[in-house]
């Protein structure tokens, strides 16, 4: 399974403690996706997550990246949260590719 993380909004408060732009609260998602002989079967999920400025190691809102909100979402929710996180979507994926239940009319077979 590849899991990809992408940002999809940050939130933050115009000025703290001196300084401006503070990225406090920011918008995950982590798709996954698998590829099994001919199909590929995808799982995501979504969230957002607290994050606290570290005044001694600010990095400017116009010089924040992708990379660095991905890196403070994941050191906010700690290693065994992200990877409780990314072991449910494979899972997920496991369940679509040999699944353990199904639904349907047994007379619209």
């Amino acid at each position: 399974m590849t899991a990809t993380w992408k940002i999809a909004q940050t939130d933050f408060v115009l000025s703290e403690d001196g300084l401006t732009n503070v990225i406090n609260v920011i918008h995950w998602r982590v798709n996954a996706e698998q590829t099994e002989g001919d199909n590929t079967f995808y799982a995501t999920s979504y969230g957002s997550q607290s994050v606290t400025a570290d005044p001694d190691n600010f990095t400017d809102y116009s010089n924040v990246t992708e990379d660095n909100c991905i890196a403070w979402v994941k050191k906010a929710m700690g290693e065994e949260q992200v990877t409780a996180l990314e072991t449910s979507l494979q899972a997920n994926i496991d369940l679509q590719i040999k699944p353990t239940n199904g639904s349907g009319k047994p007379w619209e077979s």
